[in-house]
């Protein structure tokens, strides 16, 4: 049952992430699912304490937390059909639909566990209702939108900022230590760290 305070400002990352019972690594408490939402309490430095609909609470990594704006953008200019939530509504609604009933048939004995994850491959969705403010995921297009009644916009990304042609960042040192290659998340290209003589 979500608490009647349970306000979303943020969103787990598609991958899920892990959660420990205090701010210390060595005490690792159960993960938390892709795309749920989470209000947060609290922060000390890159440690984040969230909370979760259902009252349970935990200290995560905040730098993975995905804002959801408390504000959303007003959508500029008329509404237009490309503007409509309403596909997406249903669009959702299917997927859950469809997710419901590989459980049931789970459940009931019908599927293996292999069949199970075969029913279910593809399947994304997250959905936050708060009001007359929805939040809607858009596995189509990698997307979260921001619908309030019939006008849609986009807040946020699957995909990062692009680097628009741009050489990867150079991190120069005076050290005297050799050129090193720091691996960047997503494919991105690696960092060049290169050695300078000078200042």
């Amino acid at each position: 049952m979500t608490s009647p305070a349970f306000r979303p400002t943020h969103v787990v990352p598609g991958p899920g992430m892990p959660a420990w019972e205090v701010p210390d690594p060595a005490r690792p408490t159960v993960p938390l699912d892709p795309l749920l939402p989470v209000q947060l309490l609290e922060r000390r430095g890159d440690w984040a304490y969230v909370l979760c609909a259902n009252g349970w609470a935990a200290w995560v990594d905040g730098r993975l937390l995905i804002a959801v704006p408390q504000d959303p953008p007003a959508p500029e200019g008329p509404l237009t059909r490309a503007a409509d939530p309403r596909p997406l509504l249903s669009r959702a609604s299917d997927a859950l639909a469809r997710y419901r009933a590989a459980v049931e048939e789970l459940a009931g004995g019908g599927l293996d566990g292999e069949a199970f994850r075969g029913r279910t491959r593809g399947l994304r969705i997250g959905v936050i209702v708060d009001g007359e403010d929805v939040w809607l995921y858009d596995a189509a297009h990698g997307r979260w939108v921001y619908a309030e009644g019939t006008r849609l916009s986009t807040y946020a990304t699957d995909e990062g900022p692009q680097a628009g042609g741009h050489a990867p960042t150079e991190v120069v040192q005076a050290d005297g230590n050799p050129p090193t290659e720091v691996a960047q998340p997503g494919g991105h290209p690696p960092t060049q760290v290169v050695t300078r003589d000078g200042p």
